[in-house]
């Protein structure tokens, strides 16, 4: 165990005996003087790495920004409520916003997968122009409106890594039977290449490799990863993530606590919702490369990519899920489906001449100095 999930296991002990009294002294948001106070659940461990730190951060700014009349005290997973129960805190107001990410919730509503990421879909930032040029907000909008809830984009780790394996995967038939945490859409295109699927917060992800509850997970990337310290449990590390090539975090609020907040501070949380997205994406662009050098050089991690033929058995595995999608009946999943992938169809035309083309070039061309 690491020492991170030592610390975070005192706390969430700590927590649980106060989680009661919270809800009971927290009933209601404070409002003095034209003061607001808010909770935010989140779904990751006090402070850490990525989400955690983010959450901190972004309240932070926003009580700095507003002058202190909206003020946001953060409760990691399992403080407040636990890391799977922050939609229904903020639905039923226990919480106001929460951080977390869409696909946690498709058991309310299996589309809400698409404002995360989507197997072989679109980048961070192709996700990010859908959502604010593309029609993908006003759709976020209408699936959350049935909920009572408004989510805006905060964050994201960009396209992660394809997990954590006990064995190597040679084959696409090396994974039936394979027991692997792994939420969303990828792990529903898994399940149908004959794999056992769980969804399981980080905070229990570690306990669950280490004792062979499961035999792989995907997490984020590198430097999430590493703060996690799957390498002392498993040492497999497996590329390319086409389960996840952008996953989108959220920051997600309850609807009638947002339209009664004053104009000009929907304004600075909206702000800070978009800020917090480059800063969050930024970091973690920033910190892989290192993190990906420390597991390989100091770790003795084994870096593997899958092989072609496990990939193009899971792109036939997802495009059955996503067959059963548009089959299903609901209209407003066929609207969502038809919108995403017309627009990533446009950004695929593109990117093939732009980006994919110039990092091709860049393979061949670049010279470092």
């Amino acid at each position: 165990m690491t020492e991170f999930q030592r610390r975070n296991l005192a706390r969430t002990a700590a927590g649980g005996v106060a989680a009661a009294a919270a809800v009971t002294t927290l009933a209601a948001p404070a409002l003095s003087q034209g003061r607001i106070e808010w909770r935010m659940v989140t779904s990751w461990p006090k402070m850490f790495p990525g989400g955690g730190t983010m959450a901190e951060r972004f309240a932070r700014t926003i009580g700095e920004a507003t002058g202190g009349r909206l003020t946001i005290r953060v409760f990691a997973a399992g403080e407040l409520v636990p890391a799977f129960e922050a939609f229904d805190a903020v639905q039923r107001g226990t919480a106001d916003c929460m951080h977390s990410t869409p696909y946690y919730w498709q058991n309310k509503a299996k589309i809400l997968s698409v404002y995360t990421t989507v197997p072989f879909g679109m980048t961070n930032y192709e996700s990010v122009a859908w959502l604010r040029y593309g029609g993908g907000q006003a759709l976020w909008d209408e699936t959350y409106a049935q909920f009572g809830l408004k989510g805006f984009h905060a964050g994201s780790t960009s396209v992660q890594m394809a997990g954590w394996f006990n064995k190597e995967i040679r084959s696409a038939a090396d994974v039936r039977g394979l027991k692997m945490r792994i939420p969303g859409f990828g792990g529903d295109a898994l399940r149908k290449m004959g794999a056992t699927i769980v969804n399981l917060p980080v905070g229990e992800i570690f306990g669950a490799l280490q004792s062979g509850a499961i035999d792989a997970t995907e997490w984020v990337g590198p430097w999430q990863d590493l703060a996690a310290g799957f390498y002392k449990v498993t040492r497999f590390y497996y590329w390319p993530g086409m389960h996840e090539p952008a996953v989108i975090n959220e920051m997600t609020v309850n609807k009638a606590k947002w339209d009664a907040l004053p104009k000009d501070i929907q304004q600075i949380f909206a702000w800070g919702c978009g800020d917090e997205h480059c800063q969050l994406t930024a970091e973690n662009d920033a910190s892989n490369a290192g993190a990906l050098e420390t597991l390989i050089r100091q770790h003795n991690v084994q870096l593997r990519r899958l092989p072609d033929e496990f990939i193009q058995a899971y792109g036939r595995a997802w495009t059955e899920v996503l067959t059963e999608l548009r089959d299903s009946g609901d209209a407003l999943t066929k609207k969502t489906l038809d919108s995403y992938y017309k627009f990533q169809r446009e950004q695929m035309a593109w990117s093939r001449i732009g980006l994919q083309e110039y990092l091709n070039a860049r393979l061949q061309g670049f010279r470092p100095a």
